[in-house]
């Protein structure tokens, strides 16, 4: 890992000095990497594996794997061991279908409209993605209990007005909700790297002018789901859980077909419930951050009621169950019906 890790920094042009101040922490510690005579930690495996633009499956194996080595030395009975929970991991592995048939097929159809929709790129205008924009900002607050309208969505976020009747808060929502698409359109623009700041920056956003306090900050009290039997983690082990988040998705990034890691992200940020309010919006920006990046179109969840009760029931069952398969055909089912969509908007 040693070599690993220097070879990458000298190929970027950093100094270890330069390195140090990046990942904040004292330079002699990359000096002690490099040379071996330290290993960093898990959190740190993930910042160098951004910063130096390495893989973090491939250094995380590096590092597990000198720890590994460093554990056992060269006794033959732990030798034998690993040897035995590698044989049993590929049989697990084997026995441990990935995708089921139905959702595999639908996944293949989506790759086939994906493939239709690229021909006709060129027809795509700024006027047809902020019509689709201003419908998903409408169905994703109306899933969340807000009032407004379509129309009067239209006229908060693009004509400034103020629908009589309708709450201050609802109308900050289609403000906030459209100002937070942008931000998501301006990351992929700059070829971001997804992190902790990037989710708090599209929380605070989300509820900024609304809860202010809490706005960009993971809660600091227990909470509990309307309607639901799931009770999230307590506030405590929210950062941990988080932190996990994060190394699963530089884990499987490259492993999982785009839509089933964006409903897996979506799945596991709601799941954690990090904040106090604005968990579902900003676990649904999340999912389309990811899909636009690779893409696909926004998947516009309708906030109707015989929808939202799909998209509720199909999340409970993931999050008390442990199985999201119906999950991630709801996602794929939504993500499909939105690219033909698309396809029979900018293809006629």
């Amino acid at each position: 890992m040693k070599n690993l890790l220097k070879n990458a920094r000298e190929l970027k042009g950093l100094k270890t000095r330069e390195l140090a101040q990046l990942i904040q922490i004292d330079q002699a510690l990359i000096s002690k990497y490099e040379n071996g005579s330290r290993k960093p930690t898990k959190e740190q495996i993930l910042k160098l594996s951004k910063v130096l633009d390495i893989d973090y499956e491939t250094l995380m194996i590096a590092w597990l794997k000198e720890k590994i080595l460093h554990e056992i030395g060269d006794d033959d009975l732990a030798l034998k061991a690993m040897n035995m929970v590698q044989e049993d991991r590929l049989e697990y592995q084997l026995l441990t279908p990935t995708l089921s048939n139905t959702l595999q097929l639908l996944i293949n159809e989506i790759d086939i409209l994906k493939v239709q929709l690229e021909k006709f790129r060129q027809f795509d205008s700024f006027r047809i993605a902020q019509a689709l924009e201003l419908e998903y900002t409408f169905e994703s607050n109306r899933i969340e209990g807000n009032t407004l309208t379509l129309r009067e969505t239209d006229l908060v976020v693009n004509e400034g007005l103020t629908i009589s009747g309708k709450s201050m808060r609802e109308h900050l929502e289609a403000i906030n909700h459209v100002e937070a698409i942008g931000y998501i359109k301006q990351l992929i623009d700059q070829n971001f790297s997804f992190n902790e700041r990037e989710i708090l920056c599209i929380h605070n956003l989300i509820l900024r002018g609304i809860i202010p306090e809490d706005a960009g900050k993971y809660r600091k009290v227990q909470v509990m789901i309307k309607g639901s039997s799931f009770m999230p983690p307590q506030p405590y082990i929210v950062p941990k859980e988080m932190e996990d988040y994060f190394i699963w998705y530089e884990t499987h990034k490259k492993r999982l077909h785009p839509v089933i890691l964006a409903a897996q992200m979506h799945e596991k940020l709601v799941t954690i419930h990090p904040f106090i309010d604005g968990n579902g919006r900003t676990s649904r920006l999340v999912m389309n951050l990811i899909l636009l990046q690779n893409g696909f179109v926004i998947a516009n969840i309708k906030g109707d009621y015989e929808s939202r009760m799909k998209y509720y029931n199909a999340l409970e069952i993931a999050q008390t169950k442990g199985n999201n398969h119906d999950f991630l055909l709801f996602i794929a089912t939504t993500e499909k019906e939105c690219l033909e969509r698309y396809l029979s908007i900018i293809s006629q």
